[in-house]
């Protein structure tokens, strides 16, 4: 057993009505080889989200499979290489999957709504706040919100990359208490478990940092998937940022979920990620996590430094990025884009970036370069014209350290 650990206590949410998001992978709803829905595993989510409700309590579930259930309905044996192909084979298979999941919920005269989302769709701060009322809506109405990429639109610019990383946003949107993240192994190990007998479970992580420097997570997801344990590690990372414990569980027992709510030793193996005592701000999470990043622009260590120890002190934002602390600037941005704040190290002769902020800029990356290292006075003087004082303002910046 591997405890990761550096808390003296691990907080569980305590309520009596707990709001729970469910990932489900394409593993645990369509079969590898011959793509066909695996109806019994699909029941047993079903059945599983039932009982949670009738104890009061609220679930959002996100679903892979649609481009695996297309691929099935158009008798094809393989998921192209072409985009296209591709988003082609998602619209078929979205539909027939959603279909499968009203069917399910249908028998029991449960509602379920389809939500399908990108990254564009939550980059603009009011559509953010749309879906955000509108999933809370669709709880408040008893309604079982199933949700997925919409790969029919999706290209890598504004995809989340796997359903794993969409699970923990979405989960950070309806403020969850728990992210379940249900794969065909029981929990996290150290190892590949298949390949190497000395991998051991981790049960407890409350550092996910020290946690990476100990396990291999190398092993990517299925043929029909795109996620493995990597990305899983990320949207722990993500949801605990949020405030969201993170489980990692079987997907083929989803009835675990319910004893591992209410902490019984009965429980199941599964790896348990405790969620952040000072969880990130709406807004704060929002631009990490809900923006595409257009740019980055380098600043200095002190620079950094005094951005970090803003933080520390307000517990969220830092201090404002002026044009005069600025190094270089990387990409082609606009104005009211979002950009990564980086430092440059270089150890040994090997020069690395590390991201200290994410924020988004008063100012496009020309613009930037022709007022760099100029103080707040100056930049009229610079450019003709001063939208603002500073590049980034704190409030619209959220630190990463």
């Amino acid at each position: 057993m591997v405890v990761y650990r550096n808390a003296q206590n691990t907080h569980r949410p305590t309520k009596s009505s707990l709001t729970l998001v469910i990932k489900v992978g394409t593993s645990s709803i369509c079969d590898e080889k011959t793509h066909y829905p695996l109806l019994g595993n699909l029941s047993r989510i079903v059945e599983t989200i039932l009982e949670l409700k009738r104890k009061g309590h609220r679930i959002v579930l996100v679903t892979s499979a649609a481009v695996g259930t297309g691929l099935r309905r158009l008798n094809l044996n393989e998921k192209p290489k072409k985009l296209a192909a591709v988003q082609a084979i998602a619209a078929v298979g979205q539909g027939r999957l959603m279909s499968m999941y009203d069917d399910l919920f249908g028998q029991f005269n449960q509602p379920v709504a389809q939500i399908l989302l990108t990254r564009n769709d939550l980059a603009d701060r009011s559509q953010y706040l749309n879906a955000v009322n509108c999933l809370e809506q669709l709880l408040d109405m008893g309604v079982v919100p199933i949700v997925n990429e919409n790969d029919t639109i999706s290209v890598s610019e504004i995809k989340f990359g796997d359903n794993d990383t969409l699970s923990a946003i979405t989960a950070g949107m309806v403020k969850a208490d728990y992210l379940f993240l249900m794969t065909d192994v029981d929990c996290l190990y150290t190892d590949n478990p298949r390949s190497n007998p000395d991998a051991r479970p981790v049960y407890v992580c409350d550092d996910i940092e020290a946690l990476r420097e100990e396990i291999t997570v190398t092993t990517p997801g299925s043929a029909l998937g795109t996620g493995g344990m990597v990305t899983k590690l990320v949207a722990a990372d993500l949801a605990t940022a949020a405030g969201v414990t993170t489980v990692i569980a079987r997907g083929s027992t989803p009835e675990s979920i319910l004893p591992i709510i209410a902490d019984d030793k009965s429980a199941p193996k599964h790896t348990r990620f405790v969620a952040r005592p000072q969880p990130l701000i709406d807004r704060k999470w929002w631009i990490l996590h809900g923006l595409h990043t257009a740019g980055t622009i380098v600043i200095e260590t002190d620079v950094a430094e005094t951005i970090a120890d803003g933080a520390a002190r307000s517990g969220s934002s830092g201090a404002s990025l002026f044009a005069h602390s600025v190094a270089k600037v990387e990409g082609n941005f606009v104005e009211h884009q979002a950009v990564r704040l980086v430092v440059q190290h270089t150890d040994n002769g090997v020069t690395d970036f590390v991201t200290v902020a994410k924020g988004i800029v008063n100012y496009s990356a020309a613009e930037i370069v022709r007022i760099m290292h100029a103080r707040e006075s100056d930049i009229i003087d610079s450019l003709g014209y001063k939208d603002a004082d500073c590049i980034i303002h704190r409030d619209n910046m959220a630190t990463s350290l």
